[in-house]
């Protein structure tokens, strides 16, 4: 007889062998084209990431930039824009495209290029050489130069806050050819030559005259445009009621610090603004910016101004799916994700890091799931009491706590089996990069190993990895009940929830793209 040892029955189905190592050298299982493309589109932010240089990410984007069709690099160029409200990532998606296929650039333009940021953006990307190409040639021209002509006042306006490029120098770069004399005003006006004033907007108008004078009411420009004016305590509440919802988010301590909170309409006022479902919604906010302003807020903000932030979350994330039967979410809080979501940009970096975002999400399914248990992991899984009253920022805060050791993503899996759990849904909230179980998958990783032992007691259990950075592994292979899913956007949540009941498979989210018409 054969050995035993060697030749025993095994328990399952075969697990499919590694088909890459991790930046840990670890098993790991590599995306297809198409998927690398996805993931990194929704993640990448071409800043220093914890196993990665701004130059090597920017690389790895061309190399599958390079790898798929153009249609489908297309699609993907608007996705990472509309669905994933990624900023550098899609221009230089659309860049590539711009070399090799023109006309389909020409058609995903207007949906990538949708304000003024990344029209200077997009710009600053070609004018770089990193896409291969350093002047913008015939077709990015025309398009840059229609987008200026067919911009709106307020559109030029806004585009004209910003350097390197600014909107002057883009003006001068294509030589637009304004159709109107009051666009011949505007446009001589931002690149600093001789107009006549008459004939710039009212707005424009209203701004020198405010500045010259400091008299009449607060013009209807760009917020940044009227940080340079000499305002009173009356002006800057004015400024925050009229404020667009990132706009308010974003300088709530610059309100606090010019009295306007002093003002209690104001207070009610801004209040009422933060938590407008319709103002959320429309801002497509991510929910950690929200965290990121409660966690900056000034220590005597309006308890009213804390609370709306608070209500603001609790709607920003009210998309996460509803699952029947039970549910396990299981936030990574090793090491390489206290790095920042954006990766490290001198002067730049955000102050919120991925465990802050996996935490965000593991409260966020606890909020809307009773009895959603989450287990946090690093070596092994991590003991933590969260409170499912409480709200979303404060659970999303006890978990962020606990970050820092190794990445050992069949932790929580294992915790289960260990204990006989079958949970319905497995969701984790991780960079992927695990090390700690790497000797212990045999041919395949630990974690899908263990994956394996929990579908033998519930074979209709379903697995969903979010990966939240742009490294190109997974743990756990995409099949039939495993989705790989990339970003930390709403539409990660619409596709969870699509997979979880059945409606769509593993493929759903590569099909979401190819679906995009262009």
């Amino acid at each position: 007889m054969a050995n035993k040892s060697v030749f025993a029955s095994m328990k399952g189905r075969l697990l499919p062998k590694a088909t890459a190592k991790n930046a840990h050298a670890a098993p790991a299982y590599a995306y297809s084209d198409a998927h690398a493309l996805a993931q990194v589109a929704v993640t990448g932010t071409f800043g220093g990431m914890f196993y990665q240089s701004p130059q090597e990410e920017l690389e790895y984007v061309l190399d599958v930039a390079n790898a798929v069709d153009p249609r489908y690099l297309a699609q993907a160029a608007i996705y990472a824009r509309r669905s994933g409200y990624m900023k550098d990532m899609p221009a230089v998606l659309l860049a590539v495209l711009a070399r090799c296929d023109p006309i389909l650039f020409r058609a995903a333009f207007g949906r990538v290029v949708d304000n003024g940021k990344m029209l200077r953006t997009f710009v600053q990307v070609i004018r770089s050489g990193q896409t291969g190409r350093k002047s913008l040639g015939s077709a990015p021209k025309a398009m840059v130069q229609n987008w200026l002509n067919t911009a709106s006042d307020w559109a030029l306006l806004n585009a004209n806050i910003g350097n390197d490029p600014s909107l002057a120098d883009v003006i001068k770069m294509v030589h637009p050819k304004p159709d109107t004399p009051e666009q011949e005003a505007l446009f001589a006006w931002i690149v600093g030559r001789p107009c006549d004033t008459a004939r710039l907007p009212q707005a424009v108008q209203d701004w020198m005259v405010f500045k010259e004078t400091g008299k009449g009411p607060v013009p209807d420009v760009p917020f940044q445009m009227l940080t340079q004016l000499e305002l009173t305590t009356q002006h800057w509440a004015r400024i925050a009621r009229n404020g667009s919802w990132q706009m308010v988010r974003q300088n709530l301590n610059t309100f606090h610090r010019h009295g306007v909170f002093g003002i209690k309409r104001t207070v009610h006022d801004v209040a009422k603004i933060l938590r407008d479902p319709k103002r959320i919604k429309k801002a497509r906010a991510f929910p950690y910016q929200l965290m990121v302003a409660a966690q900056n807020l000034a220590l005597d903000m309006p308890r009213e101004i804390v609370d709306a932030l608070h209500d603001a979350m609790e709607i920003a994330v009210q998309n996460v799916p509803k699952i029947d039967g039970q549910v396990v979410v299981c936030p990574d809080v090793s090491g390489s994700m206290t790095w920042a979501v954006t990766g490290y940009r001198p002067g730049a970096t955000s102050a919120v890091r991925h465990v802050d975002v996996a935490a965000l999400v593991a409260a966020s399914f606890q909020r809307v799931n009773r009895g959603c248990q989450v287990l946090p992991f690093d070596f092994g899984v991590r003991d933590v009491r969260l409170e499912p009253r409480d709200t979303i920022l404060t659970n999303a805060e006890r978990l962020a706590a606990l970050a820092g050791g190794g990445t050992n993503c069949s932790a929580p899996l294992k915790w289960l089996n260990d204990r006989g759990r079958s949970p319905d849904l497995v969701v984790f909230v991780s960079d992927n990069q695990s090390w700690v179980d790497a000797r212990a998958g045999g041919q395949g990783t630990a974690m899908l190993k263990e994956w394996e032992a929990i579908k033998r007691r519930n074979p209709k259990a379903k697995l969903v990895c979010i990966d939240i950075a742009p490294y190109g592994t997974t743990q756990a292979q995409t099949r039939e009940d495993v989705l790989n899913v990339g970003g930390f956007s709403d539409a990660v949540f619409d596709q969870i929830a699509a997979f979880a009941s059945g409606q769509t498979g593993p493929d759903h989210w590569v099909g979401e793209i190819e679906k995009i018409d262009v």
